[in-house]
């Protein structure tokens, strides 16, 4: 799909703002950085509240314009100013962030914070006409109908960064949207994927997260064994895509090479292949549409490879059930599915409830909101709240 004009930067170099530089992807962010410093420029960076780490990007890249969210962790980062580089701007809080998002030397903004603490610099950075390079999938999931529609308002491109829609945005250039039958996620399972399902009921926060390919936060890690994930990324790829639910669909594949497939109309598929490293959907994305050399190596095919793709099993991963269904009911559904997980991924992390509660509390919660189509961001932001307090009720019922 065509993106708008201002998505072609045509300047020496992109001027990269990093909302979550100390994370798993700005630190792969910072690596595509460093292989390309002729062609991107870090301007921006921010993080939630390891100010020691984010003082040290900012001396090896220069950086100036530095946002810290944690009120506590911002006054420290004040108090050490000299940590910084001379001449740095401290901001802080929610409204650092939206301050950075809109930098006016910047070309492009990277989000990659946790949660939907990035929405507000969304849509700032779109209505300041900025290329929108989106890793938090959150956003989308929560506020997809107003976010698409800002980017459209203000011809501003979004990018996106998880590998199956950055997969899924290079197999559909130059194809119309008409075209197009469905398209097909790929899943690599989680670290349960082979797992008996009778000892699902014995895991523990540390098996969870060792996931089988990837190297990422804990919240998505075992967003990845439930398949949360995948149903969180559904939903994301209806709207940034512009498709039907009945459009969106995903299969397992283990080795995790294959990133998504496009089905056109004719029955022809097409699909996107590079190893399993968020440092090629991060370089595509901020290069686009020019391709550079990668980070890192690439497939070989000299070597022997086998790929493999089954159906996802339902009764296995109940929370794809829910996905699907939030999907096809729409409205303020996927916001209530993406809060209610969030809590109870973070219970299960801190051991108040076991793995297998965590589709519990995500269903009980969606029972107890009616939906409803919302015609204001704030009504999402109101439902996601009171999605939090019901989840949050709920986990004493799993109380040992």
């Amino acid at each position: 799909m065509p993106l708008p004009p201002n998505a072609i930067f045509a300047g020496p170099r992109k001027r990269v703002v990093l909302l979550g530089a100390t994370g798993s992807i700005g630190e792969n962010t910072l690596r595509v950085l460093t292989a390309h410093p002729d062609k991107l420029e870090l301007v921006g960076i921010a993080a939630h509240h390891n100010w020691e780490k984010l003082a040290a990007i900012a001396r090896q890249f220069n950086v100036l314009n530095i946002a810290v969210f944690d009120e506590t962790a911002f006054a420290a980062a004040r108090s050490q100013s000299t940590a910084f580089p001379s001449g740095a701007q401290l901001v802080g809080g929610l409204a650092g962030l939206t301050e950075l998002a809109q930098l006016p030397e910047a070309d492009i903004v990277l989000i990659a914070v946790v949660g939907i603490t990035g929405l507000e610099p969304s849509l700032a950075a779109l209505a300041a006409g900025k290329s929108l390079a989106l890793a938090s999938k959150e956003i989308l999931v929560l506020a997809g109908k107003f976010v698409m529609a800002a980017a459209q308002q203000y011809h501003a491109p979004v990018l996106p960064i998880d590998s199956e829609h950055n997969a899924v945005f290079q197999c559909l250039q130059g194809h119309s949207h008409g075209g197009v039958r469905k398209i097909i996620l790929t899943a690599s399972g989680g670290a349960f994927r082979d797992w008996p399902t009778e000892r699902l009921s014995t895991v523990k926060p540390a098996d969870a997260l060792k996931h089988p390919n990837w190297t990422m936060g804990p919240k998505v890690t075992v967003d990845s064994a439930t398949l949360a994930n995948k149903g969180l990324e559904l939903i994301e790829a209806r709207w940034l895509f512009n498709l039907t639910p009945t459009q969106c669909t995903a299969v397992i594949h283990p080795q995790s090479i294959v990133h998504g497939l496009v089905e056109f109309n004719d029955g022809a598929m097409l699909a996107q292949l590079c190893p399993p490293s968020m440092t090629f959907p991060i370089q595509h994305a901020l290069l686009y549409p020019a391709r550079a050399p990668a980070v890192e190596a690439s497939l070989d095919f000299a070597q022997r490879m086998a790929l493999e793709f089954r159906p996802i099993e339902e009764q296995r991963f109940p929370l794809w059930r829910l996905a699907q269904a939030t999907l096809l009911a729409g409205g303020v559904a996927p916001a209530i599915y993406n809060a209610a997980n969030e809590v109870a991924v973070a219970a299960f992390l801190n051991e108040e409830i076991p793995f297998l509660a965590i589709p519990q509390v995500v269903e009980h919660t969606l029972s107890r909101i009616q939906n409803f189509e919302p015609s204001q961001l704030a009504a999402v932001i109101a439902i996601d709240a009171e999605s939090r307090r019901i989840a949050r009720a709920h986990l004493s019922h799993f109380a040992s």
